[in-house]
C-alpha cells in the first residue's frame, strides 16, 4: 500500500520508513509535524496515513485534528493515529462520525510488528484497528446498574475483540469459536446492551464504542 507518515520523533518516523520499505510497502511522504499533512495528502491520495496525535508546534491535537479532517475530506484514504498514551476522548474524537478505515493504536504497539501491519491492513481493507488497552479501559466499567455486568466473560470476550476491529471471522479466528458461535454471542451482547439493530460490521463497532464512552 501506499503511505504517508506524520511523526516528529526522527528516530520512529525512519523506522517505520524502514520497516514499511521491507514489507514492500511504499512511503510517499514523511513528515515531522502536521502543519502540510494535508496538503501531502491532496498531493498524493495515498491508502493510510498514520499520524500521531501529539504534533508541532504546540503538542497537543494537531495530528488528531488532521486525521479528523482527512477523514471528512478524503474518505478513501485510512487514517492511523498513534498516541504514546490511552486518550479516550481522543478515541471517541476520531471515531465519532466513522469507525470505517480508522485506528487508534498506543506507540508500543507499533513495537509489536505483527500487530501494526495487521492494524494497517484492516485499515486498509475498510475495517477499524483499536489497541486492545484503549479497548480494556473502556470496558473498565464496574458501577452499580451498568449494563456491562449483565454479560457473561465470553460475551465480554467477543466484544472486546469486536470493539477492536475484528471481523466476525476474525473473531472466531482469534478466539477459536466457530463463526456460528461468535454471532449467537454477539447477538446476545447487542440484546443485552439494549443497542439497535444495525447491518454494517463498522457501524456496530461504532455503536459500542459510542455506548462505551457515554
Amino acid at each position: 500500500m501506499r503511505l504517508i507518515l506524520a511523526e516528529d520523533s526522527t528516530l520512529l518516523r525512519e523506522g517505520l520508513v524502514r520497516l514499511l520499505a521491507d514489507e514492500g510497502h511504499e512511503v510517499v511522504a514523511a513528515l515531522g509535524d502536521a502543519v502540510t499533512l494535508l496538503a501531502e495528502v491532496a498531493r498524493h491520495r495515498p491508502d493510510v496515513v498514520v499520524a500521531d496525535i501529539r504534533m508541532p508546534p504546540t503538542h497537543t491535537d494537531e495530528g488528531l485534528r488532521a486525521a479528523v479532517e482527512i477523514r471528512e475530506r478524503f474518505p478513501d484514504v485510512g487514517v492511523l493515529v498513534l498516541s504514546q498514551h490511552v486518550e479516550r476522548n481522543y478515541a471517541a474524537q476520531l471515531l465519532a462520525s466513522t469507525a470505517e478505515r480508522v485506528g487508534y493504536l498506543l506507540k508500543d504497539r507499533v513495537a509489536q510488528v505483527e500487530e501494526f501491519l495487521d492494524a494497517l491492513e484492516r485499515i486498509h481493507a475498510g475495517g477499524a484497528a483499536i489497541d486492545p488497552e484503549v479497548v480494556r479501559r473502556l470496558l473498565v466499567r464496574t458501577t452499580h446498574g451498568d449494563p456491562l455486568t449483565r454479560l457473561t466473560p465470553r460475551e465480554r470476550t467477543v466484544l472486546e475483540a469486536l470493539a477492536m476491529g475484528y471481523t466476525n471471522t476474525g473473531i472466531a479466528r482469534k478466539l477459536h469459536l466457530s463463526l456460528s458461535s461468535v454471532e449467537k454471542n454477539l447477538n446476545a451482547v447487542f440484546t443485552k446492551l439494549d443497542l439497535p439493530h444495525t447491518t454494517g460490521y463498522n457501524r456496530r463497532i461504532l455503536a459500542v464504542l459510542r455506548y462505551l464512552e457515554s
